[in-house]
Parts: C-alpha cells; structure tokens; sequence
C-alpha cells in the first residue's frame, strides 16, 4: 500500500466533489461539440479550432506559460491541422513525462440511430440506473476516443494545483488531431523538435479500452498492419452476362479465385512464408495469460457469433493480440445493390489486410503478399491484368512491462480500483507508440481508461462517469508512482545504475 503521507486520499475527494464533477463533465461536452473530423478536409478548420481550445485550457486551467505552449503549423502541410506540444517543470532531479492524445474524430453518420437521436456530438447523460453516479453515461462522438483521456490529464493536474500539491513529475504534452487519418505530421515534428523530445523519461497514452467492464488494464503490446488492395481488369467497359456470359474470363472470378487461398478458413494465413517469423510462445509469456480476467463465451455473446475459432481464453487472446491475422475487407466495382444484377464488372478491386506482430517487417511482409497473389494469378493461366498496391503499414509494438513506468501505471490502476490490473495486449494498431519510443527512447505505456463496451469508432460512442472520474484518479496516481520510480527511470535512459 502507498503510504498516507502522499496525501492522495485529498486529491480523490477533490475529483469527487459535485461542483467539479460538474466541471469535468461541462469540459467533456465542450470538447465533444467540436466536430474535429480528421478525415473530412472541410473539417480541418474545426480541427485546428480544437487544438487551440486545447492550447488555452492548458494555459488558463493549468496555468502553463503561454512561451511553453507551442501550436505548430503541420509539417505536412499549411492547411492540415496544427500540432500541440507544451510543458511545464523543468527540474532535472524529476522524471519528465510525455503525454500524448489526439482531439480528432471519427465520423458519426446515421444520428437517429444514436440513443439521444439529436447531435452525436452533443454530449448526452443517460442517467444513472442504480442510483450513483457510477452508472451515469455521457453519449458523444470523440467521449471516450480521446477527448475524454486527454481531459482526464487536465482535470488530474488541475486538482493537484487545486490543492497546493507539488507536481511529482515535469510533464510534456503532444496533442495532434489527425490520428484517426495516418497521424499526417507527426513524424516531422518529431525530428524538428528533437530537442523537446530528448528529454523524456517516460511516455504515456490513454487511447485504447479495459479488456472487459469491471477490471482495469496495462497495456503493453499491440498489432501492427499492413493494408493491400489488388484489381482486376477483364473489359473496357461492363458487359452483359445474357450476350457475354461464358465468353469473357470474368475479373471478379480471378478475384474471388486469389482472396479464397489467403486463408485456410480456421484464421491461419496461407501467404507462403507470411508466419516464418512470429515468435515461438515462451513459457513466461504463457503464464501472463492465466490471471487475465476473460470469458470467451462472454465475448461469443457479445460479438453475436455462432462461435470462435478458438472457444478457450489462451487460445481466444493470443489469436486476438500476439499472432498475426487476415481479414477481407470488401469489393469496388462489382454490384452491392439489392436488385438482381446481370452486369459483368470490367474492373474489380478487393481490399484485405494483414494485423502484423512482433518480429514481423511489414516490407518483408508486403513483398511476400505481393509474390503469393501474383503467383495464384499466373498459376490460374487468366491473362487479365493485375495490378497490386500495398497502401498502409506500421510494424507491431511491444513493451517491457515490467520496467519502473509499468509499475507505475499497475500501482495506480491498483490503487483506484483495489484490484491488480490485467496486463494486456490489443489486436488493433497505434502507430504513434513505436514511433514516439524510437523518438524518446523511453518506455511507453499504454494506460486506458474507458471500458471495453465504450463504441469507439462506432454507434453510440460513450464514457462512463465513474470511468471519466476514476480515470483522472488513476492519472494522478501515475503521476504520484511515476514520481517514486524517478532514480530508477533516470538510470534506466541513461545507461547508469
């Protein structure tokens, strides 16, 4: 147990107090009304608005110094939207942490499908059934995924200062708002502001979900990806089956032809020598799977499936999170409507994509993919032209998650819920976390703080309250664990001991 000189129980009951909870959740709404949709350029505009909303919270609600609170123009371009990076403390003798979130958005079509059937953006209580404030839910696009954890930074800090408690650690931000697109900038700004960057000790992120609904998580690992499209060309323009059926080598038959050998049907890939470098599963990675809280009858229930390809808990998890997988996307060209159709496409393209783990090079990777669907093509005698475009790739990550800035985050997950934390991986991929710990070389951890029913990138997106509480709790307590764990932390970049 921590010891009670820490004086954290104070920083608790500050978050709980009614007046700032209703703080918290008017800053929420606030957030969640812009909509920063970083697919759409028509919205760049609302997106660089929600970076400068951020920037001048940080500077009125935290106090930062307007000099250390920087909103870049995006490298990538003028009309992107800006980068954010701020800090504030600058004591050596401190472990210095960088946070990092993103203000951006998916879209939210279909509004009257959304429970408040008004604005998706709009945040909207659905009250609390058991009486507590526990079960309150906050409805909004961008609630949870992220505007919901990088608030729950402010609101940490804020209490702190609130109570006249020292900051155990000096903080570094770096907010962007095209991360649900590619992320577009981020690399460079890295590089042009190297300086910013080398000093970090420890980064962490809040932009992925607990395993479940009741017990907290750590985050150590997540799949990489690499996304292929391949078109088929069989006419100049669409034929008609009645006059050209049965004379013509269909493109989308090709097609069909190469995506039904990608897989054998049970979720091993058949692209030769694609799994020649996953990692042999070692007793001690084994054994992590034995304390996770995980029912995959639940998860069958939940998905609305007849069955998993792998009905137990190991076997279930690790295809999720640590062996690659590959999943068809969708056809262009062919038709889609419910009408019977009689048209020959002349040209079709199919999309799929590989989810890429550790040891996995997603170069050597695309080339293997490239050789295998060339190769069933050629080995078809069809003399329609194939083209291949291998369009989006990032390597898998993982961490070390027994190192001081884990111990860290386990503490506080603890410490908050009263419960040892699951360590986990995700099947999904988050680019920026191998790109910010080659940027730091630093440990980065993932430390989540929404559930796993929080509907992300889908209908109904959603934060608890007791989750959007608790999570500045845990946040602070980080930052408290982070603040012991300094020595070790410093040794550790350095190369000392």
């Amino acid at each position: 147990m921590s010891s009670k000189s820490d004086n954290l129980q104070a920083f608790y009951d500050h978050l709980m107090k009614d007046e700032n909870r209703a703080t918290y959740i008017q800053r929420l709404s606030d957030y969640c009304a812009y909509q920063s949709l970083s697919g759409d350029s028509a919205y760049f505009p609302i997106c660089a608005d929600m970076v400068n909303k951020c920037a001048e919270d940080l500077k009125t609600i935290l106090g930062i110094a307007p000099e250390d609170v920087k909103v870049h123009t995006n490298p990538d371009g003028d009309d992107l939207p800006p980068i954010l990076t701020a800090h504030m403390g600058n004591d050596p003798s401190k472990t210095t942490l960088l946070v990092y979130g993103h203000l951006d958005v998916q879209p939210a079509p279909d509004p009257e499908n959304w429970v408040h059937q008004d604005d998706p953006f709009k945040l909207t209580k659905v009250p609390a059934t058991r009486g507590t404030f526990e079960t309150n839910k906050y409805y909004a696009r961008g609630s949870t995924d992220d505007k919901g954890p990088v608030l729950g930074w402010i609101n940490a800090i804020e209490a702190y200062q609130a109570l006249n408690m020292a900051l155990p650690v000096n903080v570094k931000f770096c907010i962007e708002c095209m991360e649900e697109s590619g992320g577009f900038g981020l690399e460079k700004i890295f590089e042009n502001e190297a300086e910013f960057f080398s000093g970090v000790d420890a980064v962490c992120i809040s932009d992925n979900y607990w395993l479940g609904l009741t017990k907290p998580c750590v985050t150590y690992g997540l799949r990489g990806i690499s996304y292929y499209n391949v078109t088929i060309e069989c006419a100049a323009g669409d034929l008609h089956s009645g006059v050209y059926g049965g004379t013509v080598r269909e493109a989308m038959i090709d097609l069909i032809n190469i995506f039904s050998q990608l897989t054998d049907g049970k979720g091993g890939i058949k692209i030769d020598g694609v799994n020649d470098d996953v990692l042999v599963m070692t007793d001690d990675e084994l054994a992590l799977y034995g304390p996770i809280d995980f029912d995959p009858e639940e998860y069958r229930k939940e998905i609305g499936t007849k069955e998993l390809l792998y009905p137990d808990k190991v076997g279930t998890l690790t295809h999720r999170w640590r062996y690659p997988s590959l999943s068809i996307h969708g056809f262009v060209g062919a038709s889609d409507g419910n009408e019977d159709q009689t048209v020959i496409p002349r040209q079709v393209k199919g999309k799929f994509s590989i989810r890429l783990v550790p040891n996995q090079d997603p170069a050597d990777i695309d080339a293997k993919v490239e050789a295998y669907v060339k190769k069933l093509h050629t080995q078809s005698g069809s003399k329609n032209p194939l083209t291949f475009v291998a369009t989006t790739s990032a390597p898998a990550w993982v961490s070390d998650n027994t190192d001081a800035n884990y111990k860290a985050g386990i503490n506080a997950q603890k410490r908050v819920y009263g419960i040892e934390p699951d360590l986990t991986r995700e099947g999904g991929s988050i680019p920026v976390t191998l790109t910010l710990q080659n940027a730091t070389n630093s440990s980065v951890m993932l430390l989540p703080i929404g559930q796993s029913d929080d509907g992300a990138h889908s209908q109904n997106e959603k934060m608890s309250e007791r989750n959007y509480i608790n999570g500045a709790k845990v946040l602070g307590t980080y930052l408290n664990e982070l603040g012991k764990a300094q020595k070790t932390l410093k040794s550790k970049k350095t190369g000392k001991k």
